[in-house]
């Protein structure tokens, strides 16, 4: 996460920015590759390989994030025992997955930007008006082709490639733009995403990541000292077991797998929260 890095970044971005935004049908030269215009169909998009292809990506995002998670979560459970890997760190990860794909792509940009899908268009057996990646007018409701949601979870990758240790850093980032470019070569040639799409998801996960890893670890100004997410976390944990009536010295002792349920219940609103669960439905998104 250098400024060497950035630039070529910024540069990939001007460069495809004006290119497809000057010339707006080489998307659709490009996606025309994958569709057949006889069985009007992106036939890559009928593969049974492709769904079980897009769940392991999705699979590996999930398992690279999972020890970030399991360690704020048990920290937050158990306050009184060490984290088993960095709180800085474990934060990073969480923070770039949720603010990346998960704000950033699939709230913001997906959901507001109305460039509808290759799939879509009317040039390739869609109803839909085909735009330009800089054109958020187009028909398409919400879900939209503009940014490649599953694309920026792989490219999320980028994060934990970060905090390699040295000797492994420029592989754990060749792999990982390796892993991006490949789910978002798999989504083009399903009519998922045009090109444009895939390599502003690359941008936009590189430079918030970028950004993050700058606040939290590089520019002294803002960066956090190793331990203190673990001491937050320890006194929020504290508070609570406050909240439900225990004391430090009775914390270790009562927690048990057993007691889990017991002690959810007892946390503000836990009730409310139970009752209400059975009736929400939350819509799959296109990560």
């Amino acid at each position: 996460m250098n400024r060497t890095g950035l630039a070529i970044a910024l540069i990939v971005a001007v460069v495809v920015g004006v290119l497809f935004g000057i010339y707006p049908r080489l998307d659709l030269d490009i996606s025309a590759h994958f569709y057949n215009r006889q069985i009007n169909l992106f036939v890559v998009n009928a593969q049974p390989w492709v769904m079980n292809a897009r769940a392991a990506a999705r699979w590996v995002t999930a398992l690279i994030v999972a020890p970030a998670c399991l360690a704020i979560i048990g920290k937050l459970l158990m306050p009184r025992l060490r984290m088993l890997i960095s709180g800085r760190a474990a934060l990073f990860l969480v923070l770039t997955l949720a603010l990346g794909p998960g704000v950033l792509a699939n709230l913001i940009l997906k959901d507001h930007w109305g460039r509808a899908r290759p799939i879509d268009v009317t040039e390739l057996g869609g109803t839909f008006r085909f735009t330009a990646w800089w054109d958020p007018r187009g028909n398409c409701p919400d879900n939209c082709s503009f940014i490649a949601g599953e694309p920026s979870g792989a490219f999320w990758t980028l994060a934990p490639a970060a905090l390699a240790p040295p000797q492994w850093r420029l592989l754990a980032y060749g792999g990982a733009l390796a892993f991006g470019a490949a789910v978002g070569l798999l989504r083009i040639a399903a009519g998922g995403h045009f090109f444009s799409d895939v390599v502003f998801a690359g941008v936009f996960m590189f430079l918030l990541i970028w950004t993050a890893h700058g606040l939290m670890f590089r520019w002294r100004a803002t960066r956090m000292a190793e331990g203190s997410v673990e001491r937050l976390l320890e006194r929020v944990g504290n508070a609570m077991y406050a909240a439900v009536g225990l004391s430090d010295t009775r914390q270790a002792a009562t927690f048990t797998p057993a007691a889990l349920p017991e002690l959810i219940a007892g946390l503000p609103h836990a009730t409310n929260a139970r009752s209400n669960s059975g009736d929400s439905t939350s819509p799959s998104k296109d990560f």
